[in-house]
């Protein structure tokens, strides 16, 4: 689904019937709601099979990225799991331009997920730091045409089972919190993670609260 971006390429067709504000699929859909609820069900099992699937020791690559995201899903875009080929646009903020994805990806795995995956840090400013860490440069890059957010999530709870912690709620994330966000992705544009880092240290200590709570 598109209603955030702007796209150029092929990439940015329509499914027929949508009135231009649901991507072509391969399942027909051309209502937003549908194709959000099919994008929902495909994550929660894809999760799912990954929070099964990952050990605290492994350290995550940029095939693997890829592979989340066609996992997720394969089943309703045929670009699933493949870098964008178009530039993307979020007002007027222009994300990584499309033919240097690749090698921005590489160089990912070559700097941040080698040195915070597996995320074994015991203290929780440095678990904190670097799931913001990953978390904003995979934005920033924003490899796929659809689904970038979630699947940066699904890679910091990920991570965060590797550092001991529960699943991460980032249900938080709305109104100011949302803004903050945004500012803290602009900010590591710069190399500014300390925004990011605020913003998941919330993240972490509304998810221990919410456990806490249900104990």
């Amino acid at each position: 689904m598109i209603t955030r971006y702007t796209a150029q390429g092929v990439e940015a067709e329509f499914e027929p019937g949508s009135r231009g504000r649901v991507l072509r699929n391969l399942q027909g859909i051309h209502s937003i709601r549908a194709i959000q609820q099919a994008e929902s069900a495909a994550l929660l099992t894809a999760t799912n099979q990954m929070i099964d699937g990952t050990t605290q020791d492994h350290r995550f690559t940029a095939v693997e990225i890829c592979d989340m995201h066609r996992q997720w899903l394969d089943g309703i875009y045929e670009w699933a799991g493949a870098y964008r080929t178009v530039n993307i646009v979020k007002g007027e903020f222009m994300f990584a331009a499309a033919p240097q994805v690749s090698r921005l990806m590489a160089q990912f795995e070559r700097g941040p997920l080698r040195k915070y995956t597996p995320c074994q840090f015991d203290s929780a400013d440095e678990q904190a730091e670097a799931l913001a860490i990953v978390h904003a440069e995979l934005i920033l890059i924003h490899p796929f045409r659809e689904g970038n957010g979630r699947c940066a999530r699904l890679l910091a709870t990920l991570m965060g089972l590797q550092a001991g912690l529960p699943p991460l709620d980032f249900s938080g994330i709305v109104g100011r919190e949302k803004r903050r966000y945004i500012a803290a992705i602009h900010a590591a544009l710069g190399e500014d993670y300390e925004p990011m880092t605020e913003v998941f240290e919330r993240v972490i200590a509304r998810t221990l609260r919410a456990i806490s709570g249900n104990s």
